[in-house]
């Protein structure tokens, strides 16, 4: 794909009309790309479990997380409404000794590890399949396609590519790293592993691990490596049923066009139907799979079901 930089309208427009999944599984599907993900495909991601060896591929969810405020994202309030002092006081109420701990958290469901629902994004408002948005999404939330639909379904095979650690210099892709078509190929070259229909994609770019080491910064938000806007007919044609990155906001920032948000969210999203996810610790699975040199793996990431939800938390767990 030719990239005009100071023609975001104009290309998100093509991209969009050369990518479009509307009506390929039907004007009622709440699914998109999870279509992808069967049960044929799903065995073959269980047979990969040779080891047992499971990874947690979550950020902590807490006060000390990434979120700075944008957009009223904060990071996790997290608050005790029963403790151990209130047991030993005796003063719950409860027979016989007993005594418990209870919690509430407070949070948007988009602050730390999680995936962007379909209802997430809009393009000149439209949502995914052509629907209007403001049919979709209301004040009550997604009516249509809450990510409560996609529960069921996000369990079956992943595959890791790490650019960071083939392309970048020291595991680690530079903010501001546009990935292409060509890098995501040369990767799964190197990995010896294939990438097609149904899979569920981790892309790693060492993001995550730098600003561990080096503070959060502007990781919310702020300059990042991430997938090129030219990787939409990748997306498309690739078949997979999902993909996910350490990043905050899955493709690359600043974006490659001239006063443009996010266009590949604009494309993926509500044209492609694909599930993105994002804020993934992929470091120690990485590590893993450098050293087994296995690249493929079971993957389970269901969101949590929360009623007409556009996004959610997730644990994803990978197991070899």
């Amino acid at each position: 794909m030719t990239l005009d930089r100071t023609d975001p309208e104009g290309s998100i427009a093509r991209t969009a009309k050369a990518c479009s999944n509307w009506n390929r599984w039907g004007e009622d599907d709440v699914l998109g790309t999870l279509n992808f993900l069967d049960e044929a495909k799903r065995r073959e991601g269980a047979a990969l479990i040779r080891r047992g060896t499971s990874f947690s591929l979550s950020q902590r969810f807490d006060i000390d997380g990434p979120q700075k405020g944008w957009r009223k994202r904060t990071n996790p309030v997290h608050t005790m409404l029963d403790t151990g002092t209130d047991a030993a006081l005796g003063n719950q109420g409860l027979p016989h000794g007993i005594g418990g701990a209870d919690d509430v958290i407070a949070m948007p469901l988009q602050c730390s590890t999680q995936w962007d629902g379909l209802g997430h994004i809009f393009d000149h408002g439209k949502a995914w399949n052509g629907r209007p948005a403001e049919q979709v999404v209301t004040s009550d939330g997604d009516q249509v396609t809450g990510i409560e639909h996609m529960a069921p379904h996000v369990a079956g095979r992943g595959v890791l590519l790490d650019v960071g650690r083939v392309v970048g210099e020291d595991g680690e892709l530079p903010d501001g790293f546009a990935i292409t078509e060509e890098h995501l190929a040369a990767t799964a070259e190197a990995h010896g592993v294939r990438v097609g229909r149904g899979d569920i994609v981790l892309v790693r770019t060492g993001q995550l691990a730098r600003v561990r080491r080096d503070g959060w910064g502007d990781y919310a938000g702020g300059p990042a490596p991430g997938l090129s806007f030219t990787t939409a007919g990748w997306l498309h044609g690739s078949e997979i049923a999902a993909i996910a990155t350490d990043t905050w906001g899955f493709e690359v920032r600043p974006n490659e066009f001239e006063h443009a948000f996010q266009p590949l969210h604009q494309v993926a999203i509500p044209h492609i139907g694909l599930l993105i996810g994002e804020m993934w610790d992929l470091d120690a699975l990485a590590e893993d799979c450098a050293t087994d040199g296995e690249y493929a793996f079971w993957l389970t990431a269901a969101p949590l079901p929360i009623t007409g939800a556009v996004g959610s938390p997730v644990n994803p767990i990978a197991v070899k």
